[in-house]
């Protein structure tokens, strides 16, 4: 199974891995951070992984196997981290990592329809048992919310002409796979629009993130990554798009700062100190030599932060 994973490196030695620490793989994916991970661990160590995706889960269990039994997989979406944390009666970890990105192999296999360059059925879901697909989005939605949802999500200046083109298309026909969606994205704003700025990319991105609720649950689960946090651990987040990275930052600074309200105060009281510590102020970017070999991770930026 080949998988690139982003900033590899840089994410492992950000965790300031502890040898009998509890740490938390938010997107295990196929194993590229966890197996990193659980390599730092002793027999005393534990490793907790989240993925929603069953052939990543199963896969990825096969993997991590064979280094070492100090891990559990849970099949779930990391917005469930404290429900799932307390069944295992975990109150506190060492490190926890999201990298935001979607794995090669779910991006290549044609049949889960995240791809604009191949041709598949419109699904893009992560959890492959959940109702709503991408074809549902497109074919029943309004033009109001395609467009809010094209400009909102995919930051598409082309946001209107390109939803008033699938409702046209799709009052004659209904819009069942990718590469017919590109198509209408294409007649929608004409060729050289189409090929100068490729729009189909910031559609697909929009898509996606509606099918998996993508936004509202990475505002969810940072407090909730942040609170179990030991003092020391460290919350390592890479994204990949701006909307993302706006989250992460924006929650990395609320639990970083003093409120407004008490700057400048001689005494600050105890329940509103900060609770974290920024490490890295200026984003971590891939290097040169990684964007030579997988320019997927053009977009990647990484923030990490320590529990003060």
């Amino acid at each position: 199974m080949k998988h690139y994973s982003v900033m590899l490196e840089e994410i492992i030695t950000s965790l300031n891995i502890r040898p009998n620490g509890i740490y938390v793989d938010a997107t295990l994916g196929y194993a590229g951070m966890s197996k990193k991970i659980l390599e730092n661990l002793n027999k005393d160590g534990m490793l907790i992984c989240f993925d929603q995706d069953e052939e990543a889960i199963k896969y990825s269990g096969e993997v991590l196997k064979s280094i070492s039994s100090n891990f559990k997989t849970i099949a779930s979406n990391f917005v469930n981290l404290d429900e799932e944390l307390n069944k295992l009666d975990i109150k506190e970890i060492d490190g926890i990592i999201f990298d935001l990105g979607f794995s090669s192999p779910q991006i290549d296999d044609e049949k889960r329809g995240f791809s604009f360059m191949k041709d598949a059925p419109l699904d893009m879901r992560m959890n492959t048992k959940s109702k709503i697909t991408a074809k549902d989005i497109v074919n029943n939605e309004s033009y109001e919310k395609l467009t809010q949802i094209f400009f909102q999500y995919g930051e598409e200046k082309m946001a209107k002409v390109i939803s008033k083109g699938i409702i046209n298309a799709r009052s004659k026909k209904e819009i069942v796979t990718t590469l017919e969606l590109v198509e209408v994205i294409k007649s929608s704003v004409g060729a050289n629009y189409f090929y100068k700025t490729h729009p189909e990319r910031k559609i697909f991105q929009a898509l996606r993130i509606v099918v998996n609720n993508e936004l509202e649950v990475l505002e969810k689960v940072l407090p909730k990554a942040i609170e179990r946090l030991n003092r020391g651990g460290r919350i390592s987040v890479i994204s990949f798009h701006s909307l993302e990275d706006r989250i992460v930052k924006n929650t990395f600074k609320k639990y970083s700062e003093v409120p407004e309200v008490f700057k400048g105060l001689p005494e600050v009281p105890d329940e509103y100190k900060p609770i974290l510590k920024i490490i890295n102020k200026k984003v971590i970017t891939p290097s040169d030599k990684e964007l030579k070999e997988n320019e997927r991770s053009h977009s990647a930026k990484l923030r990490i932060a320590e529990r003060i």
